[in-house]
């Protein structure tokens, strides 16, 4: 059964594993550690009976949202995990009483391009050569949550 719940010190090594599967430039353990004990930082997995299958994270700054990353396993993806995942960002973000979620992503990731849009975000500008593995530009996609 899939579950959504807040990331803790029992899945970083899954959670690195899952980044060096899934990035060019995969966060370390010890930066998702100190993810943990940041105060602006938070971050949710999705457990497959307990098995960690995906994560997101964000970072609040102010009134907005900073979504940092966001991983699934491979045999995971088009099962909905991510859509789960973005919607307990969302509800977080919320409850926060934050007015927007921002993020960038490559302008060649049309999977995720056309989540994020299914949810509302809109591609408001480029951020050139974001990317350092690449020199890929970004989208920046925000979303309002004063609608």
């Amino acid at each position: 059964m899939l579950e959504i719940v807040k990331m803790n010190e029992g899945h970083i090594k899954e959670i690195a594993e899952l980044e060096k599967a899934c990035f060019s430039d995969p966060w370390s353990e010890n930066m998702l550690r100190s993810e943990l004990k940041s105060d602006i930082a938070h971050y949710f997995v999705a457990e497959n009976d307990g098995e960690p299958i995906g994560y997101i994270g964000m970072y609040i700054t102010v009134d907005t949202a900073n979504i940092t990353n966001v991983a699934v396993k491979e045999e995971y993806r088009r099962k909905k995990v991510a859509q789960k995942l973005l919607s307990k960002l969302i509800e977080k973000s919320r409850e926060e009483n934050l007015d927007f979620i921002t993020l960038e992503v490559r302008k060649s990731n049309s999977p995720a391009i056309s989540l994020y849009q299914k949810f509302g975000f809109i591609i408001e500008g480029v951020r050139k050569a974001y990317y350092s593995d690449n020199n890929e530009d970004a989208y920046i996609m925000t979303k309002s949550l004063n609608e």
